[in-house]
């Protein structure tokens, strides 16, 4: 997968994206991550991109001239164009799915007090974190180019890793567990140490709904609460 990221801050995305998974996945040649600055389109000697409004108001806006031409610059017919903006669908893990399967993605960042009105045509999906303000769209493209490219086919070794994580089927996640069997007086639940997976995805299960209910009753309006079919394994004792 490409994603190219229109920023006036390039090192932000470059030096954020570089570690962990994301930073593995792009060393592997999963994603090719490219930034372009609005910078190079400004028409004056001190490549200015923003100005003030129209109408008054407090605040500079990014101009559009230099946002189009650097989406002309990296737009194929593959490409699908998103603009961070606090005005737009917020971002969920459904979406995130849909973006995965995109060959191409451009993300552009708005910044200072947002921008001219007119490049909203130039774009094909506006996207939200939540309903908060963030100082630029930097943080916001990093974080969605991060729960992208889990996604993508190879990230990780293991395959599945993302098939059971919170938002799958817009539940929560159960709570999970790893060695000692005891820390600090506190055990882990005995379902997990008995080996019959049945029962341990049944407990999963019933955890997920609980947590779900308690701490986002919000997603279960359309969380599939059809239990999941489960494929027979060896029981094994783990100690």
């Amino acid at each position: 997968m490409k994603i190219d990221v229109i920023t006036a801050f390039e090192e932000m995305i470059d030096n954020t994206l570089s570690h962990s998974i994301v930073g593995r996945a792009r060393k592997a040649g999963i994603i090719k991550l490219g930034t372009l600055s609005p910078r190079a389109f400004a028409e004056d000697k001190h490549k200015t991109i923003d100005e003030r409004p129209y109408g008054g108001g407090p605040g500079m806006l990014m101009k559009a001239e230099p946002l189009y031409q650097a989406i002309s610059k990296l737009r194929k017919k593959t490409s699908y164009v998103i603009l961070t903006s606090p005005r737009g669908q917020t971002f969920n893990q459904e979406l995130a799915k849909k973006l995965a399967k995109k060959r191409h993605l451009i993300f552009v960042c708005g910044h200072y007090e947002g921008i001219d009105a007119r490049i909203y045509p130039e774009v094909d999906l506006e996207v939200s974190l939540g309903n908060f303000i963030l100082t630029g769209g930097e943080l916001a493209a990093c974080t969605m180019i991060d729960a992208i490219t889990r996604l993508q086919k190879g990230t990780f070794k293991k395959e599945g890793v993302t098939v059971t994580e919170s938002f799958e089927e817009n539940l929560l996640e159960a709570p999970q567990y790893t060695r000692p069997e005891v820390w600090r007086g506190r055990k882990v639940p005995a379902v997990l140490l008995n080996g019959n997976h049945k029962e341990i995805e049944a407990w999963k299960r019933e955890q997920s709904l609980q947590l779900t209910k308690q701490l986002r009753p919000d997603l279960l309006e359309t969380a599939s609460l059809k239990p999941k079919k489960v494929t027979k394994k060896k029981t094994i004792r783990r100690k």
